[in-house]
């Protein structure tokens, strides 16, 4: 006759012992591994799949321990299978790394799946990969994350999609540390570095006018004759005259001398070293060629190579900067009689740069910071609606980026 055992009693306060590492389930996962990793002389693709499906169960409760050393068996596999490498991807930054780091063929969606459903590790991990594509580039800038931005901007091998790069110039308006290294990439545009000019530290602005500040000989030789032609139709096509005139060697407004209570540009900063009102910030910008909002930008930008750049592309002599500087009561030199250093670095722009490429800068800042502004994109910037980005052009992105903080007021 069966005689049932007696029930085991534990003292309530007992804490279940843990069990002890299971010698089968490790030589299990290990053999299940090597399965997975046959080449497709040995198995199909069905029983691979069959077998990544056994070893996905086992591994959902397996120890971290195990997971990473499956993950490392993997990661020299030129195919693994989809269900165990999400799995895999998914998992703690320890168990993930090795497919991240060695595993050359995560594809895209992988990479993809696994920013966004992981963490800011495994994107940064991602960031430092090689050959990182332009869509995983842009999931990874989605997250605005200025370690992961920063690693992918040091990838050389990492591509960027021209909304990437407009998105990390709109990251880098809150974080200045990324603009250098932003700076070095060369997929960023003039129509960006521009933008980037506005909260750029003085070296990174150097760079920027170094670099971007091109001439344009090359399309005023190519356009020429198209004045001529423009003019006879009266300038009836806006889009050509707004063209034209961004072209164009002439800086200066002489049509806004007529109406201008100054005889020229000249005495407008004359009348404004003693004191820069509203009236005569906006005379000046009139008389050369600029709209108020792009001549108010320039004023009220603290750096001062705004201004040089002003005053090199109208013709204006090197002492207008000076003018201008004290007609804005800004300081001009320091307690021991040395220039300061916005001044000083606002002074050797004017003699760093050709006066056809400050145009070019000036031109494309009044082309982007005035031409583009229409109502909608002025709702925009003032409701913050910068998801929208994409309805808009060149310029009216650029605008979008400038102004954003001035007009949101």
């Amino acid at each position: 006759m069966n005689q049932t055992a007696p029930a085991t009693d534990f003292p309530e306060d007992a804490e279940p012992q843990p069990r002890p590492p299971s010698r089968a389930r490790a030589v299990l996962l290990r053999r299940l591994a090597d399965v997975v990793c046959l080449p497709s002389s040995r198995v199909n693709a069905f029983e691979r799949a069959m077998t990544a499906d056994l070893l996905v169960e086992i591994l959902r409760e397996a120890d971290p321990a195990e997971r990473i050393r499956v993950a490392k068996r993997l990661s020299c596999l030129g195919e693994v299978p989809a269900t165990l490498l999400q799995l895999l991807l998914r998992d703690h930054i320890e168990v993930a790394e090795p497919l991240l780091v060695e595993c050359a063929s995560l594809s895209d969606r992988d990479l993809i799946d696994c920013a966004r459903m992981a963490t800011l590790e495994h994107r940064r991990l991602i960031a430092i990969r090689r050959g990182v594509s332009e869509v995983v580039a842009d999931a990874l800038i989605e997250f605005e994350e200025p370690v992961v931005i920063e690693c992918l901007l040091r990838n050389t091998q990492a591509k960027l999609s021209h909304g990437g790069v407009e998105a990390i110039v709109a990251n880098s308006r809150g974080d200045g540390r990324l603009v250098p290294t932003l700076l070095k990439r060369p997929e960023v545009r003039p129509s960006q570095a521009y933008v980037l000019f506005w909260w750029a530290d003085a070296e990174a602005r150097r760079t920027i006018l170094q670099r971007f500040a091109v001439s344009r000989e090359v399309l005023q030789d190519a356009v020429g004759d198209i004045f001529s032609l423009a003019a006879e139709e009266g300038w009836q096509d806006p889009l050509a005259r707004k063209a034209l005139q961004f072209i164009e060697r002439r800086q200066r407004n002489r049509a806004a001398i007529e109406k201008s209570p100054f005889d020229s540009l000249e005495d407008a900063v004359a009348a404004a070293q003693g004191g820069m009102s509203r009236e005569t910030a906006e005379e000046i910008s009139y008389l050369s060629g600029l709209k108020p909002m792009t001549g108010a930008k320039i004023f009220t930008d603290g750096g001062g190579e705004a201004l040089a750049i002003l005053c090199k592309a109208t013709g204006l002599p090197r002492a207008a900067v000076r003018a201008l500087w004290r007609g804005l009561r800004r300081p001009e030199t320091d307690a021991e009689g040395v220039l300061t250093p916005a001044l000083d670095r606002a002074i050797t722009t004017y003699d760093m740069i050709a006066v056809d490429r400050a145009q070019t800068v000036l031109r494309y800042w009044n082309w982007s910071l005035s031409s583009a502004m229409t109502p909608s994109l002025l709702r925009a910037i003032r409701e913050g609606d910068e998801d929208a980005v994409d309805e808009y052009s060149v310029p009216q992105r650029a605008a979008m980026l400038a102004l954003s903080k001035e007009l949101s007021r």
